[in-house]
C-alpha cells in the first residue's frame, strides 16, 4: 500500500468514527426527544463507535474503494439509527428535525475540530500528526454535512425534502428510497454529484471561517 494512504487512514481514523457516530446519535437524541424512543431501546444512543459501524458500509467498502481509487474516490456508510415515525409527536413535521441533527452534529463537529487546531497553534504544537488529524476533522464534517443533505432518500436531505411537501409530492419522493442510495453511488462515481457538493462546501466553509475568525484572534 502506498506509505500517503497509510498516513491518510492513520489521520483519518479516529475523525471519521468520531463523524459517523456523533451523526448517528444525534439522530437517535433528536428521535427521543421528539417522542420515539427506539434508538435508545435498542442501546443505540451510544457513544461506542462499534454499534453504529457497518461491515460493509464503514470498513470493506471505502477501503476497497481506497485500493481501486488510490483514494481518489471514497464514500461509505453507518449503521442507520433505527426511528419510527409512528411515534413522533408530528411525524411529518418532527422528521425535519430528526433527520437535520445529522448533518448538524458534523457541522458542529467541523467547528470544535476547527477550535482544537487554533488552540493547537495558540500552544505552539507543531506536531504533523495533530495538525493533520484536526484538518482531516474538519474536512470529514464538511463532507459529511454536504453529501447528506443532498436532497435524495435515503439521505438525511432527502427525508428533509419529505418532510416539507406536501403529502403527494412527498409520498412520491419517499418511493425513490430503497433505490436512493444506488442513485447517490452513480452520481459520486460519474461526479456528478461535484455539482452540489463544490458549492454546498465553499458556504460551509465559509460559515465556519466567519465563526473561527474572533476565535483566532482571542487567541493569538
Amino acid at each position: 500500500m502506498n506509505p500517503s494512504l497509510i498516513q491518510a487512514i492513520a489521520y483519518g481514523a479516529i475523525p471519521v468514527l468520531l463523524a459517523i457516530t456523533l451523526h448517528e446519535v444525534a439522530h437517535g437524541y433528536a428521535a427521543k426527544h421528539y417522542g420515539d424512543p427506539t434508538a435508545a431501546t435498542l442501546g443505540r444512543l451510544s457513544l461506542n463507535p462499534l454499534r453504529h459501524v457497518d461491515l460493509i458500509g464503514t470498513i470493506v467498502m471505502p477501503l476497497l474503494l481506497i485500493f481501486l481509487t488510490s483514494g481518489a474516490f471514497v464514500f461509505g456508510y453507518a449503521k442507520p439509527v433505527p426511528v419510527d415515525s409512528r411515534n413522533l409527536r408530528r411525524p411529518k413535521q418532527d422528521m425535519l428535525w430528526v433527520a437535520f441533527a445529522g448533518p448538524a452534529s458534523n457541522l458542529v463537529m467541523a467547528v470544535l475540530w476547527g477550535l482544537t487546531a487554533l488552540v493547537l497553534a495558540s500552544m505552539g504544537v507543531r506536531e504533523e500528526f495533530f495538525i493533520k488529524m484536526t484538518q482531516v476533522g474538519v474536512l470529514v464534517n464538511l463532507v459529511m454535512a454536504a453529501l447528506n443533505l443532498f436532497p435524495l432518500p435515503p439521505l438525511d436531505g432527502g427525508r428533509m425534502l419529505v418532510a416539507v411537501l406536501p403529502y403527494p409530492q412527498a409520498k412520491a419522493v419517499a418511493r425513490i428510497e430503497p433505490y436512493g442510495f444506488f442513485v447517490v453511488l452513480l452520481l459520486a462515481a460519474t461526479q456528478v454529484l461535484e455539482y452540489w457538493m463544490r458549492p454546498v462546501l465553499a458556504v460551509m466553509e465559509t460559515g465556519l471561517g466567519w465563526i473561527l475568525r474572533p476565535l483566532a484572534m482571542l487567541l493569538s
